[in-house]
């Protein structure tokens, strides 16, 4: 323990964000930094109790409660309050192949089940992880790492997020040869198309990238398996085969007016934006922009706050998002919501402090489902049309929403965004392979082995669970490389 009484004697602190009405300006990431000094002090307030929740990483009514990588949270706290930054770095990628995605898009469950939490604020462990790992890059403590030995052995891995990503580090770790393919342009699948570059600048990712490069890992952009490549010939060409692809066929709604022009799927909307930027710095066009629009986007999540961001950085008129869930309560509820739950209570996302910086008020419409869409003489959406609803909860636990009467609404729109979620993964490689499903659609393996029902091909990530966050399909690609150690060679010393 840093200092028995730390929790008591320091306040939680945060690093200051850049002005929101400034950083609307540019495409940059918006936090700062603290000082070494402060962080110590941040360090000091854990309480290294003997239960460490923080990094149990388990799921508890729908939600993830503590690090489902299970970073080793205490010791890394002390360790920086004793200024031991290359400890701390050694122990954090014990854990974590890459804290720097997870120290600036993570939600930090971690701190939600913090025990300090219980008595008032909690430590501040998502700074203080974003801080270690970018003191390791500025000290050069970070370097290639290749394996003495070879095995002999090759393994493909379709998909390079972050469930792609953190399995091929793992099997080139173990010795084998890995080829990670990507239809994309850029390496990175959601860390680079899909997180806005406000949120994670993609010089973090490619960073990543070249140090697996040097360590041995091969990337093979711009070929999508089943299509440039089919799947059989890669299962036949390699030892083993992981399925990393993700979640990415959308949601989409259907009502009256959903063909109008100007309502798109929120990823094409980002990915759009983003390989624009990347480009061109959006000087070719070759994207959807909400430039003097009044925009509404359809959905209450992580996705449609990303699409907030945008549109105010595209220069909007108005936006709005719409949620079918209430508005969150200020306080924890500690009754159907008690530690070490995430906490769901009223917060102002990045985009949501943007919005209101520029325009006043939270852009945020809470309980709102949209019943048709209306055009214009051009066929271009003119308007939504709207009425609030009531959720409640049936004796079997079923979600029952019911419309309130009286509270019909009409919403100008120029441009509409449907972030609702996504179905699961797409269908070709699960054709081709005749892979079983589970009642949600994704690939069917069971968490901690990641065996298909065709042999020497795995799956991982949110083509395996759904739609889910980063550190969940860091740890499920750290257990697929496992359990492809052990398929492959009889037995493995990856953790």
């Amino acid at each position: 323990m840093s200092t028995p009484t730390g929790f008591m004697e320091y306040k939680r602190e945060l690093p200051i964000d850049r002005d929101p009405a400034e950083r609307v300006r540019d495409w940059q990431e918006f936090h700062k930094h603290m000082s070494s000094e402060q962080l110590r002090t941040q360090g000091a307030r854990c309480m290294d109790c003997g239960t460490p929740f923080c990094h149990t990483g388990i799921e508890l009514t729908g939600g993830t409660s503590g690090c489902p990588v299970n970073n080793l949270i205490p010791e890394w706290n002390n360790l920086i309050y004793r200024g031991l930054w290359r400890e701390a770095l050694d122990r954090l990628h014990k854990t974590n192949n890459f804290p720097e995605f997870t120290g600036r898009v993570c939600p930090a469950p971690c701190e939600g089940s913090c025990t300090v939490g219980l008595i008032g604020d909690p430590v501040t462990i998502k700074t203080i992880e974003h801080s270690i790992i970018e003191k390791g890059f500025e000290e050069g403590w970070v370097v290639p790492q290749p394996p003495k030995v070879r095995t002999g052995k090759r393994v493909a891995v379709v998909g390079s997020g972050p469930a792609g990503l953190a399995c091929a580090a793992q099997l080139n770790k173990a010795g084998h040869k890995v080829t990670v393919f990507e239809r994309a342009d850029r390496i990175g699948g959601l860390l680079v198309y899909g997180i806005p570059t406000m949120k994670l600048e993609k010089h973090v990712v490619q960073r990543r990238v070249d140090i697996m490069e040097a360590e041995g890992v091969d990337f093979v952009t711009n070929t999508e398996i089943g299509k440039d490549v089919s799947a059989e010939q890669l299962v036949s060409d390699f030892d083993a085969v992981v399925l990393c692809g993700g979640a990415t066929k959308a949601r989409d709604v259907q009502m009256e007016g959903r063909e109008l022009k100007g309502i798109h799927p929120a990823m094409d909307y980002l990915n759009g934006t983003i390989k624009s930027y990347l480009d061109s710095n959006l000087e070719d066009g070759n994207y959807i922009s909400a430039k003097d629009k009044n925009v509404i986007v359809i959905g209450g999540g992580d996705t449609g706050s990303d699409c907030v961001a945008t549109a105010l950085r595209h220069g909007c008129k108005s936006v709005t998002q719409f949620g079918t869930h209430a508005k969150a309560p200020l306080e924890r509820d500690i009754v159907n919501n008690p530690w070490p739950q995430f906490p769901n209570v009223y917060t102002l996302d990045y985009a949501h402090e943007e919005a209101k910086a520029i325009f006043g008020t939270d852009p945020r419409a809470f309980s709102v489902l949209t019943k048709n869409f209306v055009g214009d003489e051009n066929g271009n959406i003119k308007e939504l049309h709207t009425i609030q609803i009531e959720r409640t909860v049936d004796e079997t636990g079923r979600k029952i929403y019911k419309e309130i009467p009286g509270t019909e609404q009409v919403w100008q729109a120029d441009l509409v965004l449907i972030a609702v979620g996504f179905e699961g993964p797409e269908r070709t490689l699960i054709d081709q392979l005749g892979l079983e499903q589970d009642r949600w659609s994704n690939v069917k393996a069971r968490y901690g082995k990641y065996v298909t029902n065709v042999d020497k091909v795995f799956a991982a990530g949110d083509m395996r669970r759904g739609q889910s966050l980063v550190v969940w399909a860091i740890n499920e690609g750290r257990e697929a490389a496992r359990e492809v150690d052990k398929y492959l060679m009889g037995s493995s010393v990856l953790p």
